[in-house]
């Protein structure tokens, strides 16, 4: 799999992958909503796959190529509320070259050039961002809102609460030191765990993964996109 940042502030990131070396994945949790082309047995099929609250085992098809849009904290599609697609996905009407969404059709986006097209959507009035969210994402506290309105606002843009949020960016930004090889309690104290008891939860409940399995990576069962990120809402 390669993946790469963005410089839309729509997306968070664009990755992709060829074939499929197994017949398993374990998806992990992930409070960001993203869109997936994938190649499989000559068919293309197109799904938008909603922010996911604990981890899922997915089988894996005969699958040719795959790309995925991860979209920033704050973009949303009006006509799809994310809040509908928490733990779940929609299919989405797709040929081998177009997909149609909210009654247009569009050219399939390319790894390269993901942006354009989502900028396309952007204008066509298919995606929203909401800079509150954003900036709250990005860890700015001068919005000059109430916590409740800026409560409200990210649950409306994300489906998720803030603090589902933190603790999914969490765990993922833990996992992503473990497999670095970063020693356990310096992982605690980096993410701000209580202690390792605490740090083991959380991992297990969002992760899937022990800390030893992560820093050994000995398992046959691959996890889904894993990359670094500061946790939600830190400066």
């Amino acid at each position: 799999m390669i993946d790469r940042s963005s410089d839309s502030i729509l997306v968070e990131r664009v990755w992709r992958s060829e074939g499929a070396d197994a017949t398993q994945m374990l998806s992990v949790a992930n409070s960001n909503w993203e869109l997936v082309v994938a190649r499989v047995r000559g068919e293309v099929l197109v799904v938008i796959r909603g922010p996911e609250t604990r981890t899922t085992l997915v089988e894996l098809p005969e699958v040719e190529a795959t790309l995925g849009i991860v979209f920033a904290h704050g973009t949303a599609m009006p006509h799809l509320p994310v809040g509908r697609l928490v733990d779940s996905a929609v299919a989405v009407e797709a040929s081998a070259r177009r997909v149609a969404m909210a009654g247009e059709v569009w050219e399939l986006p390319r790894f390269e050039s993901a942006e354009d097209f989502v900028g396309k959507l952007a204008r066509a009035g298919l995606l929203r961002r909401d800079r509150i969210v954003s900036e709250v994402a990005a860890g700015a506290d001068d919005h000059g809102l109430t916590a409740r309105s800026v409560q409200r606002r990210v649950a409306a843009a994300t489906g998720l609460t803030q603090g589902a949020i933190r603790q999914i960016e969490r765990a993922r930004q833990a996992a992503t030191l473990l497999q670095a090889g970063v020693d356990a309690l310096d992982v605690v104290h980096r993410v701000g765990y209580y202690d390792q008891p605490h740090m083991a939860r959380s991992l297990t409940r969002f992760i899937g993964r022990t800390a030893t399995q992560l820093q050994r990576q000995t398992t046959d069962v691959p996890l889904s996109l894993l990359y670094k990120t500061p946790a939600w809402g830190s400066s």
